[in-house]
């Protein structure tokens, strides 16, 4: 079909006149090729200005959910190199890898070309990236809020500005389809949710945390103990939480814990236990924010709903 088009446009081009032909072959000042090709500019959230005469061609990506957001918006194509973690979609483990955010693989990364790095804001030994004239765009990634601005930031930098809205659009979509499937006896339930057996919480403040609550969920990690912090396990004890969700390693071995057999949670099955590729996607603040929201919401709704 592609042949077919390209032939078509071929002949179309030489049965014109000269004068037509030129005028063909030149976009109009305000055509969508032009348009494409025209400077664009974007702040990174470290407050520095980027300036790339066109959308960029050649990307390395530096953080998993920087490289889901890429693919997110059609441009995976344009994916050279991935840091070590990354692995969705599929396509990416064909590329070569450029080490992580705390240790990159600079002359790997010189040797792919790239005309734009995207980083982590925490990234480090990116200095000598940019000291060899790499442009290196860094991005925050601890909020829904923060998924919203990559996802309209990198649209922009792949010469689609009307992409990262689109996104975002669809993930507010999917978030609110989630909330209302969630059966109504759990609104407003209480839940603690394992990121770690330290025990680390994921909680309020945290991306994660920012999920639960559009379920109608309450986090018994509440804003004031952090994004993500150690919990004194006598903590989950005395909230005894209505529900507890974690990766399946952790929520199969909690009754273990001294004293959490107690958990009512626990005892009655009302936890959800996720391997794979479901828990991966619930630590990643990318854009399948709206796919995770929909998987918990499906895992809640098929436990035994909460005693008044």
């Amino acid at each position: 079909m592609a042949g077919l088009l390209a032939g078509l446009g071929a002949g179309l081009a030489c049965g014109l006149g000269p004068t037509a032909r030129a005028a063909a072959s030149t976009p109009a000042p305000d055509s969508p090729a032009r348009a494409r090709e025209a400077e664009i500019v974007v702040r990174d959230d470290r407050g520095r200005e980027h300036r790339l005469a066109g959308p960029a061609r050649r990307i390395v990506s530096m953080l998993p959910s920087l490289t889901e957001v890429v693919a997110a918006l059609d441009g995976v194509s344009r994916l050279v190199g991935v840091d070590r973690h990354s692995n969705w979609p599929p396509a990416v483990n064909r590329l070569p890898r450029t080490g992580d955010m705390d240790a990159v693989a600079v002359e790997t990364v010189v040797t792919l070309r790239p005309d734009l790095v995207l980083a982590s804001t925490s990234s480090r030994g990116l200095d000598r990236l940019e000291a060899l004239g790499l442009r290196v765009v860094r991005l925050q990634s601890d909020r829904h809020a923060d998924v919203q601005r990559a996802l309209i930031t990198v649209g922009r930098l792949l010469g689609d500005a009307a992409a990262g809205p689109r996104a975002w659009a669809a993930i507010e979509g999917q978030l609110q389809a989630a909330a209302a499937r969630l059966p109504a006896a759990w609104r407003g339930r209480s839940v603690y949710l394992e990121i770690g057996a330290g025990p680390y919480a994921a909680g309020a403040d945290s991306f994660i945390g920012e999920t639960l609550a559009r379920l109608g969920l309450v986090n018994i990690a509440g804003p004031s103990l952090g994004p993500f912090p150690r919990l004194n396990p006598e903590f989950v004890l005395q909230a005894a939480p209505d529900l507890i969700i974690g990766p399946r390693r952790d929520v199969d071995a909690m009754a273990t814990r001294p004293g959490w057999h107690a958990l009512r949670a626990l005892r009655e099955g009302r936890r959800c236990a996720l391997g794979g590729e479901d828990y991966e996607r619930l630590i990643r603040p990318g854009p399948r924010l709206g796919e995770t929201a929909a998987g918990l919401a499906d895992c809640i709704a098929a436990l035994p709903p909460p005693l008044r």
